[in-house]
């Protein structure tokens, strides 16, 4: 898979280890096993650090931990639409070939 940056307006990044988090959470929540992705070549290293870079520059950064909150990782959820990684995630669960 090799995934496009996603181009936004200019603002202040957000801290990268919150982002860094915040998305090993949303993927773990939609049943993605980022380091299984990784080893199994179905995610390239720098496709991770461009999911965790747009993460960054997400205005939803409360309101996207109030939701990772609200939502039992013993059952799979699919990220809002409005996720910079939305479209990787659902890829990713759903093994589609890179």
């Amino acid at each position: 898979m090799t995934d496009q940056p996603h181009t936004v307006p200019w603002r202040p990044l957000g801290d990268t280890t919150v982002h860094f988090w915040l998305v090993q959470r949303m993927a773990k929540t939609c049943n993605v096993n980022t380091a299984q992705a990784v080893a199994d070549g179905a995610l390239k290293t720098q496709d991770w650090a461009n999911m965790v870079q747009r993460c960054r520059s997400c205005e939803w950064t409360e309101g996207c931990q109030r939701w990772l909150d609200n939502h039992d990782t013993t059952q799979t959820a699919q990220p809002r639409e409005s996720c910079m990684n939305a479209k990787v995630l659902e890829t990713l669960a759903n093994g589609k070939p890179s």
